[in-house]
């Protein structure tokens, strides 16, 4: 019989800080382990190894610890030490950086099949910033706002972070480009919104806004589903 998906965490940015503690703590919870890995990927040109060290203390503050596994190129993302550990792992954290670079060294390689695999079988996921939007298919592209190819772990949903901070026409772009059977998720630094195996979308934080075609966004408040 086949597990049931893990959790699937997308964070709007802010990763590994106080306002994502209660998230973490139940990521670590639905995981059963006390160990994170981390895939600094997507910062690979913005010193990937600061992105584990903070990843290290914060998860060390929750009695839990983080090693980060240095999938930085596309040769890397095929390596089949690296592609094992990421297949066995239950926790999986793909931190913050630049979306673009993170597609290129990921899409259709060993590794994300290995976090598919993972996920699929019971694995906690998580991902913040850039990488959270690229795992949705379509994705936000940060150079305008326009919609492209993601990663399609998630469809259906894609998802704005820095939604608070981000220039008004890139986001007003975002939402004038909405197809009818896409919701578009606005995400606060802080703020996710979180999967628990076959259920549905829920708000973590308060800086969820929902945006659908023809429909007026509405803010939503933590725990609410995204409908």
């Amino acid at each position: 019989m086949a597990k049931e998906k893990g959790a699937l965490a997308l964070v709007g940015g802010g990763e590994w800080s106080a306002p994502c503690r209660a998230l973490d703590e139940r990521l670590l919870a639905r995981s059963g382990v006390r160990e994170v890995v981390v895939l600094p990927t997507a910062a690979a040109f913005e010193h990937p190894e600061r992105a584990v060290a903070r990843a290290a203390e914060w998860f060390g503050g929750l009695g839990a610890t983080a090693r980060g596994l240095d999938v930085l190129t596309r040769r890397d993302a095929e390596d089949e030490d690296l592609v094992a550990q990421v297949r066995a792992a239950r926790f999986i954290y793909l931190a913050d950086g630049s979306p673009l670079h993170l597609r290129s060294v990921l899409k259709g390689s060993a590794c994300f099949d290995a976090i598919v695999h993972a996920y699929e079988r019971g694995a906690a996921v998580a991902a913040s910033g850039a990488a959270a939007t690229l795992l949705c298919d379509p994705m936000v592209d940060p150079r305008g706002g326009a919609f492209t190819v993601g990663l399609g772990l998630v469809t259906g949903l894609a998802v704005f972070p820095y939604h608070g901070t981000t220039a008004d026409h890139i986001r007003a772009r975002s939402i004038d480009l909405l197809a009818p059977d896409l919701a578009l998720v606005g995400l606060d630094e802080g703020s996710a919104v979180l999967r628990v195996g076959e259920g549905a979308w829920e708000a973590v934080g308060d800086g969820v806004t929902v945006y659908r075609r023809g429909a007026a966004a509405r803010t939503l408040a933590p725990g609410a589903t995204v409908a």
